[in-house]
């Protein structure tokens, strides 16, 4: 597998002429360092060199953010104006953003090694969907009135919770941070988002355009750090409604713990998986099947909380699928990220491939078969590559298959029979995402149905839409993101009776 870094490309350059680092928290409007003066280094995965010094929260910053929350919510600037009034500002918002799409698909390729065609487009493209999609609903969802009879008038409507707090992972910066600030800022909410360390410079400048677009002061807040300090102090404020979280299981749960010490509020969870692509006997062409797992796999360097990174396949198709496996996978080549040709960047952190690379030692230790990759690449550059890496004969109860390891790892187990394979699909702590691979229309429904998870795709893998609610079941969390559920989340029921 061959793999480039394009000298060529004038790092310093593309810094210097596409981006503007804002490392300051964005409070009530304006860029302002920590109280304490602390900041922390963010380094690109591209290369190993410190793009920025960031400013690093703590409980002081908190407070401030959540205060410029809290009083710009009751002020009613923003939670009481109409929904067509916010509607407009929103549109505004999306249009300016795509206005630097550049600027914010650079921010993010550097900081988080996303391959600058991606961040661009998709990345891009994902914030300003989000942000038409939600302001376009706002005058098209109603209230109700309950069938009392004569005696009253009884109406059910939504009502913003309030200050909601956000923390985001790094491995879709921009795109998860408005999965969460779209539909809370449309219904009226004021929020604090929280960036992952690793990933805060292209929250910033969204921020930054949020207000010059027309958004009141204060309605988004961002507040940068660690998670044991920013993301601790948000999870236990007494002011916050809600806090919503993606990332890990271990942490998803401390914050619920958080929540329920502090002031019970509400917690919305997206925490991962270990989701299995299923190959059924009766699967179609297998090198489509092959394509679709290297792609879940591949994307984003493997760096995705739905990645379809156990396959599980029939054993009469096993070696026909590992070699289309082979074909597929070695497509995907490790490359600089600013190159416009490259498909699959860094890992996102030294510290994420030191974990990665330690679950496949510990995977050839355990037996399982290395099939190819493995093997970090483009030493030289300095940053964290690492190839495609597929392992055969792998035993389902094996660390390597139950836990999710955030790279691009693939670990493939033979099975007899359906009932066996919709086991296997369900033997794991999580329940995010799954994919059934058959031509045979009874067994596709019969195992879409069976298996426990908050999405399933049958004879294809992570399709998307924002019309299609993200969210899983057991471990993988609960609550969605996308879709008019999202609106739910962000919203409170009122019942009101009026007495006739």
């Amino acid at each position: 597998m061959n793999s480039t870094f394009s000298e060529p490309v004038d790092w310093s350059a593309a810094v210097a002429h596409s981006c503007t680092f804002k490392t300051s928290h964005f409070i009530h409007g304006e860029f302002t360092p920590s109280l304490s003066g602390k900041t922390f280094a963010s380094v690109s995965p591209r290369d190993g060199r410190v793009l920025a010094h960031i400013a690093a929260g703590d409980t002081g910053d908190v407070d401030r953010a959540v205060l410029s929350a809290r009083q710009t919510f009751e002020s009613g600037v923003w939670s009481r104006r109409s929904p067509r009034e916010r509607k407009r500002i929103l549109f505004d918002w999306a249009d300016l953003i795509l206005s630097h799409r550049e600027e914010l698909g650079m921010l993010e390729s550097l900081e988080v090694g996303k391959p600058i065609s991606h961040a661009t487009t998709n990345d891009v493209n994902g914030v300003v969907d989000a942000l038409r999609w939600y302001a376009e609903s706002l005058d098209k969802v109603y209230g109700e009135v309950a069938p009392i009879g004569e005696e009253a008038l009884v109406t059910i409507t939504s009502e913003p919770l309030g200050v909601i707090a956000a923390i985001v992972p790094w491995n879709y910066p921009m795109i998860l941070a408005a999965l969460k600030f779209a539909p809370a800022m449309a219904v009226g909410n004021s929020i604090v988002m929280k960036p992952a360390e690793q990933s805060s410079l292209s929250m910033l400048r969204i921020a930054e355009l949020a207000v010059e677009a027309g958004i009141p002061a204060g309605t988004l807040n961002v507040v940068c750090g660690l998670g044991a300090e920013a993301g601790a102090a948000l999870s236990q404020h007494m002011d916050v409604d809600k806090i919503v979280f993606t990332g890990s299981g271990p942490v998803g749960r401390l914050i619920q713990k958080y929540a329920a010490e502090s002031n019970g509020k509400a917690v919305q969870i997206e925490a991962g998986g270990k989701s299995p692509h299923v190959v059924f006997e009766h699967a179609g062409p297998l090198d489509i099947v092959a394509e679709r797992v290297a792609f879940s796999l591949c994307y984003n360097s493997g760096q995705t909380c739905s990645a379809g990174t156990r396959v599980l396949v029939a054993r009469s198709r096993h070696e026909e699928l590992i070699e289309q496996l082979r074909k597929a996978c070695s497509a995907w080549i490790p490359q600089d990220p600013l190159d416009p040709l490259s498909t699959m960047g860094p890992i996102a952190s030294e510290l994420q491939l030191e974990r990665v690379t330690g679950f496949i030692d510990r995977a050839i230790d355990s037996g399982s078969e290395l099939v190819m990759g493995g093997k970090r690449v483009l030493l030289d550059s300095g940053g964290f590559y690492l190839e495609p890496t597929v392992f055969d004969n792998v035993q389902n109860h094996l660390e390597i298959a139950q836990e999710e390891i955030f790279g691009p790892v693939l670990c493939v187990i033979p099975f007899e029979g359906f009932d066996e394979g919709v086991r296997l699909a369900n033997q794991t702590r999580y329940g995010l995402a799954a994919s059934v691979w058959s031509d045979n229309l009874s067994e596709g429904i019969r195992a879409s149905r069976e298996i426990r998870a908050g999405m399933v795709w049958v004879n294809t893998y992570q399709r998307s839409d924002i019309t299609f609610p993200f969210g899983g079941v057991k471990a993988s969390g609960h609550g969605r993101d996308r879709s008019l559920h999202a609106l739910a989340e962000y919203s409170s029921l009122k019942s009101t009776w009026l007495n006739l």
